[in-house]
């Protein structure tokens, strides 16, 4: 296994050389980076930056375990301050530029950020956020500055673009939500290995996540950095000697024509993605020469059966499935396995365990259904809510609440997702959190909020609404409060969120008085939970 280990190490040094920092000494004009805009960043010019924001970070008295955050949309700059905060040993939190004030404040709050980065895309957003965190005025950098936030060159001027002289592994700190609907933060600890040595130490995970070509990929990186899976994938991307290409907002034509540009060999995508590209004329997709593509992985959602099997006729066998959590484990299969198994999402991957247990704790045999469980090398906590670490636990196993099953072979299959989430284009939205946001309006009793089959994103936002009177509800009343109703929603809540349809109903309830969810989806969608 150690030699195994060896050889893979050996296998992704770039002209001798292992990850970013080794790989911009030994060859600095190599491009590492592609902007949105088409301008071109070297790996010399991103290590001199990265380390210059470093010093500047140091400057501004972050120590060890601290927490920067970042709200800017895909740009070198985001990629610079990865590499930063990951040389410091601290924590860098990728923020939603969807969000609103008060969703940003919260997580400024909760995380304990010492810092933020921003953009002007969410100028009044990061301002009156960071007035709500109690930021201090003098570490609210922009890029490029704006009202409120001096520009990032203010934070590097002066600083010398040599490596700090102690390098630690820093690590992200992404924030997922459940059904609270209330974001927590997933803490893993910081070890003191040096960059370098924990890539070598996790080398193993990198035939399976990026294949096994060093030095000469594209890695296209189509979805916000704020996402934990792009931002790890175009992350790694850079430590092999890759060159990232950015996008900024996704369209199937803008891929196949970057694809086609950029001789983009890898990428990370969600099943949305699939059905666009599928979606367009033959014709217009065989116009761009995609063949350079060797690695597109997919997650974030279930892929239907029938979509995978017409990517894969296309493209042909090259896309890689993986189902995963932020807190670690998972599962992984290639296009052959999948040619095989269709409609699983893997098996195991190393360090890794899946094991299927009834609501009891017990175990279930090859074929039935039930509750998935990890059992991972990696440790975490969620932030500040170790009553939310031990819901997620039994025993050494957690879990993140969704169903499947194993075949004989070990195999998994996933039956559904968390009874409340729901997953539109391969983002999680979590009901409780709009519920909690509907529940404010005065006209409001009760509201109950439930993801509809949607052909192109998977599911959509509903809201079942029973209002405090339901006299005078028809006609126009009915369309103006549900008109009144999405406004207040947009107030709060970022537009991913908000309703797509409102429909005014009384809510079934248990015995006790609660809300029955499982009765209201057998009444609105016709199937059981």
């Amino acid at each position: 296994m150690q030699q195994d280990a060896a050889d893979l190490i050996e296998a992704y040094r770039v002209n001798g050389a292992l990850g970013f920092w080794e790989i911009a000494d030994a060859g600095p004009e190599r491009v590492a980076v592609i902007d949105v805009d088409g301008s071109e960043t070297t790996f010399g010019q991103l290590r001199d930056l990265a380390n210059r924001i470093s010093h500047g970070l140091c400057a501004q008295g972050l120590v060890d375990g601290d927490t920067v955050a970042v709200a800017l949309p895909n740009h070198r700059a985001f990629l610079a301050l990865q590499l930063a905060t990951s040389q410091l040993g601290l924590y860098l939190t990728a923020l939603n530029w969807h969000l609103t004030a008060p969703e940003l404040a919260y997580i400024l709050v909760d995380s304990e950020a010492k810092l933020l980065l921003a953009g002007p895309r969410l100028a009044d957003a990061a301002a009156a956020a960071a007035d709500q965190a109690g930021l201090p005025p003098e570490r609210r950098f922009g890029v490029p500055a704006f009202p409120g936030f001096r520009g990032l060159d203010e934070l590097v001027d002066g600083m010398p673009d040599i490596a700090p002289l102690r390098r630690r592994q820093g690590s992200v700190m992404l924030y997922t939500s459940g059904t609270t609907g209330r974001p927590k933060g997933v803490r893993k600890p910081l070890s003191d290995a040096t960059p370098e040595q924990s890539l070598a130490a996790k080398v193993s995970l990198l035939p399976r996540m990026l294949g096994r070509t060093a030095g000469s990929g594209v890695h296209l990186v189509v979805a916000p950095l704020y996402h934990a899976a792009p931002n790890a994938y175009g992350s790694l991307a850079l430590q092999i000697g890759h060159t990232v290409v950015l996008m900024d907002k996704w369209t199937p034509q803008l891929f196949l024509e970057l694809v086609e540009r950029h001789r983009v060999t890898a990428s990370h995508m969600v099943p949305i993605m699939f059905h666009r590209l599928l979606s367009m004329p033959g014709d217009e997709r065989a116009r761009h020469d995609v063949s350079s593509l060797t690695h597109v992985v997919h997650a974030g959602a279930p892929c239907p059966v029938t979509v995978k099997q017409r990517m894969i006729d296309w493209l042909g066998p090259v896309l890689y499935e993986y189902y995963a959590a932020t807190e670690g484990g998972g599962t992984y299969v290639g296009p052959q396995d999948w040619l095989r198994h269709p409609g699983t999402v893997g098996r195991a991957w190393e360090d890794s365990e899946v094991v299927i247990l009834d609501d009891g704790g017990d175990a279930l045999p090859a074929g039935e259904i039930g509750n998935i469980y990890f059992r991972s090398g990696d440790r975490f906590e969620y932030f500040k809510a170790p009553e939310k670490t031990a819901a997620a636990r039994r025993g050494d196993l957690f879990t993140v609440g969704d169903l499947g099953h194993l075949d004989d072979e070990g195999w998994l299959y996933l039956s559904d997702r968390r009874s409340d989430l729901i997953i539109s284009g391969g983002v999680n939205i979590y009901p409780a959190e709009i519920e909690s946001v509907l529940l404010t309006h005065p006209s409001v009793a009760d509201a109950a909020v439930i993801g509809m089959p949607d052909e192109e994103w998977g599911q959509r936002v509903a809201a079942m609404i029973e209002p405090r009177s339901f006299e005078d509800l028809a006609g126009e009343s009915a369309e103006r409060l549900a008109a009144e109703l999405m406004e207040h929603c947009r107030g709060g809540l970022a537009g991913f969120k908000c309703p797509t349809s409102i429909e005014f109903r009384e809510l079934p309830r248990t015995s006790t008085g609660k809300l029955s969810r499982v009765r209201l989806r057998e009444d609105v969608l016709g199937v059981a939970g």
